[in-house]
């Protein structure tokens, strides 16, 4: 087996969600939201390719894939919403969409 080893695919998998968590936690822009989700979305997919390729399987890749699609569905739905709300001039601040649960 070339390369490094499955440890290091795992160490970079929690990096890049922790990364993504503590942006989600952070920060009030919608657009830098999304983008941390990416990054605990792709954190999550190395986790799995890494699982994947320590057990010979190939579950764990199709799986990447199908999470893959998802979060592309899910920023196409984001984008829209946020390019929706800048138009109609509405305030960006993630704490202020807690104002919108009944």
């Amino acid at each position: 087996m070339l390369g490094p080893g499955v440890p290091w695919y795992l160490a970079v998998a929690a990096i890049l969600f922790a990364t993504g968590a503590l942006g989600v936690m952070l920060r009030r822009s919608p657009l830098i939201v999304l983008l941390s989700l990416e990054l605990m979305l792709n954190g999550s997919n190395l986790a799995l390719v890494g699982f994947s390729r320590l057990f010979g399987e190939l579950d764990g890749q199709v799986f990447a894939l199908a999470v893959m699609a998802v979060a592309a569905a899910e920023v196409c739905v984001g984008l829209g919403l946020i390019v929706a709300m800048a138009r109609r001039r509405l305030a960006l601040d993630v704490d202020r969409f807690a104002e919108l649960k009944g």
